[in-house]
């Protein structure tokens, strides 16, 4: 393998890698919804 092969499959590995953290973060660090406690806060 070539060394511009080598860096360009670790440049391309470490941006995937890169977006994928970001993505996981952002869901991981969202507020939870609120879920109604019972089927009769739902009745109006």
């Amino acid at each position: 393998m070539s060394t511009s092969a080598l860096l360009f499959m670790i440049a391309v590995q470490g941006t995937v890698t890169a977006i994928t953290a970001y993505y996981f973060f952002k869901v991981m660090g969202a507020p939870a919804k609120e879920e109604p406690d019972s089927y009769s806060d739902n009745d109006e």
